[in-house]
């Protein structure tokens, strides 16, 4: 007997959002909203942890699961923050500083995705959102920088994307409680998009599209 798609969502706050939207739905009540009939979800997402945090998370994973979501990487991006605002020599020096934060990620992020391959599912990234209402310009690009890890990762594996970016575009995207968590309505572009792909792509086919 098949069993019946099972979808379990882990990361970061961006899926779990719940503190963020003010009693209206949350990510995880959207994307249940979204299903088709006989598709259930689970949010083992949590608010605040970072890609070594993760694994912690899929220790916990149904039984029955089925197709997995993850969408991490803004914690991580914020622990960088010191590091962005020290003063740098030269650009070239400012350069070596981004590397570093760069390399550091990618190294956390690959870890993590193999670890998610390793459990033989259909897996689903997130890139990370970058209209954050009053988000310095300098602090997107360093978030290019976090993007394109993730972005290659999936390249490699063959990883549909969820671009975020091209999704979560409005300030009324974000919450008013906390500007860098998703608000309801973004929550509820998020959750959309999120069911279709999962429920369109062709997993078995390989090769990473960007959604």
């Amino acid at each position: 007997m098949t069993s019946m798609p099972h979808l379990t969502l882990l990361g970061d706050s961006i899926f779990d959002n719940a503190a963020y939207v003010a009693g209206s739905p949350a990510v995880i009540d959207q994307v249940r909203m979204n299903l088709p009939a006989g598709w259930q979800a689970t949010l083992l997402a949590v608010d605040g942890d970072t890609t070594t945090d993760v694994p912690r998370q899929f220790q916990r994973l149904p039984p029955d699961a089925t197709h997995l979501a993850l969408s991490v990487g803004g914690n991580d991006a914020l622990g960088c923050i010191p590091r962005l605002e020290a003063p740098a020599r030269t650009v070239k020096h400012g350069l070596v500083t981004l590397t570093a934060m760069k390399t550091e990620f990618q190294a956390s992020y690959r870890a993590l995705v193999n670890s998610l391959l390793a459990l033989n599912k259909p897996l689903l990234v997130c890139t990370i959102y970058d209209a954050i209402p009053g988000l310095p310009p300098e602090f997107v690009t360093a978030l290019g920088l976090f993007n394109d890890v993730i972005v290659r990762e999936a390249i490699q594996h063959g990883l549909p994307v969820l671009d975020l970016r091209m999704i979560c575009t409005e300030p009324a995207d974000y919450s008013a409680i906390s500007p860098i968590e998703p608000s309801s309505q973004g929550g509820a572009k998020l959750a959309a998009s999120l069911v279709a792909v999962m429920v369109k792509h062709d997993f078995s086919v390989g090769g990473c599209q960007i959604y």
